[in-house]
């Protein structure tokens, strides 16, 4: 049986949910709090997927509605967000760089974490803020110094959509431009709508789209990645200590506003973003420091 989990409600309050298809044939949900709290790092590495997985089949969970409530990301609070960075070699050129020869890895805060379609702040003096769709890989088990790939494979739970918010003259090189100060600003990591079992995905051909406004900006496949999943989670753990419930994101493909092709990001634009079998987002942009939006996610805007 295919699952997707979720947390739904207000930020700060949501509670974990369970996708499946029904005796009927159609999408269901139930709630996944008779076995857990929350989805994060203690419930994966508590087996939490199978579990639900026999919950599910069983019939012991009560099902819902969920449509109408907010959906927050995932995964609740990771204790690590860990970036990969040009990992698509025509990104890579498009940026201005050769493709490494070995992943570039950095850090956001896991406070930047937030829902797939919460109102998008840009930063008050922001005149490069950019788009990045990318696959998110969540680790499941304790990942540090693994033999090989098989056993990086083994540590994944599952994969998650994901947009790597970049503020570009934060990042680059200029007046004070480093990739923490571009890559760390509020709301700027939204994941989600859901988090998908890993043995459901092939990470390694998955088409990712991104629009804005409805023009389409990126679409690629992860085929084209230069790092798999594997070997990113493999290299990751060679030297830091990977933990249930981190997220690490894999890169982005060719057509951001970096590029020069397309214009930066505006109050009042619109993303959606899109990777095959891990559902959509769209988020509505505005300047951060104008009167506080109130967020309006709507579980018809969640659709496989």
């Amino acid at each position: 049986m295919d699952l997707k989990f979720a947390r739904v409600g207000p930020q700060g309050k949501e509670r974990p949910v369970v996708g499946f298809t029904g005796r009927a044939g159609a999408e269901s949900w139930a709630d996944l709090t008779p076995l857990a709290d929350e989805i994060d790092g203690a419930f994966l590495a508590a087996d939490g997927i199978n579990r639900t997985r026999k919950a599910v089949e069983t019939g012991i969970l009560p099902e819902l509605s969920i449509a109408g409530l907010r959906i927050g990301a995932p995964v609740a609070r990771p204790g690590s967000v860990v970036c990969i960075g040009m990992n698509y070699a025509a990104h890579a050129a498009e940026s201005g760089s050769a493709p490494p020869q070995i992943p570039v890895v950095f850090l956001k805060p896991a406070n930047t974490v937030c829902g797939p379609f919460d109102p998008a702040p840009i930063p008050p003096l922001s005149a490069r803020y950019d788009w990045e769709v990318e696959l998110g890989i969540v680790i499941g088990a304790t990942a540090s110094y693994l033999p090989g790939r098989a056993e990086a494979a083994e540590s994944i739970a599952g994969y998650v959509l994901a947009n790597d918010l970049s503020e570009r003259e934060y990042q680059l090189p200029g007046a004070g431009g480093q990739w923490t100060k571009g890559k760390s600003l509020p709301n700027s990591t939204p994941l989600g709508p859901w988090l998908v079992p890993a043995n459901q995905i092939d990470p390694a051909n998955l088409r990712l789209l991104s629009q804005v406004n409805g023009s389409i900006r990126q679409d690629s496949n992860t085929r084209d990645l230069i790092f798999d999943a594997a070997t990113i989670v493999h290299h990751l753990s060679q030297y830091m200590l990977l933990e249930p419930g981190d997220v690490i994101l894999t890169g982005t493909p060719e057509g951001v506003a970096l590029s020069g092709r397309f214009p930066y990001l505006h109050p009042g634009d619109v993303v959606e973003l899109e990777i095959e079998g891990l559902g959509r987002q769209r988020q509505e942009y505005f300047r951060a420091g104008t009167p506080d939006r109130t967020t309006s996610s709507q579980h018809e805007r969640v659709s496989p």
